[in-house]
């Protein structure tokens, strides 16, 4: 069974319900677990002064990533289990890069990641951080999908 498993943590559904998976699994090994949010701060820094350079919209980001990880660990502890935590910032990197890396770094054996399953331009436009996971992570990777859990 899993020693060490990694949830990707963003405030949707569909992590919520990611969470929860990787709690039972956690519950059932027993294992660690290390709960993960990235903020992407991409666009406050963009270009080192860009649009949207305002420290209030950092803080901000910052502040909504903690409150995330804040509710998760109540999650977690509701469960009977006391959670690692990890706030990570990254600028210009791909969010699923940051998150298997950060699998990586702690040795993680799975990462459990929800996805929202978009296709066509929803794909294209927003992009999907859970396949950029699949394709860069050192270790196997759950997917749920919004009600699958």
């Amino acid at each position: 069974m899993y020693r060490r498993i990694l949830v990707a943590i963003d405030g949707s559904e569909t992590s919520r319900e990611a969470l929860r998976e990787a709690l039972k699994l956690a519950a059932e090994s027993p294992a660690l677990l290390r709960l993960v949010h990235v903020v992407d701060e991409t666009l406050v820094n963009w270009d080192e002064g860009g649009w949207m350079a305002d420290p209030r919209v950092q803080e901000a980001l910052h502040a909504a990533g903690k409150a995330i990880v804040e509710g998760a660990v109540e999650q977690a502890r509701q469960a009977g289990i006391e959670p690692e935590t990890a706030l990570v910032e990254t600028v210009a990197r791909r969010v699923g890069a940051v998150i298997a890396e950060e699998a990586a770094r702690w040795a993680a054996d799975l990462i459990v990641i929800g996805t929202h399953g978009r296709r066509g331009i929803d794909r294209l436009l927003l992009g999907s951080v859970a396949e950029a996971v699949i394709r860069t992570a050192p270790v196997p990777v759950l997917l749920i999908r919004s009600g699958a859990a």
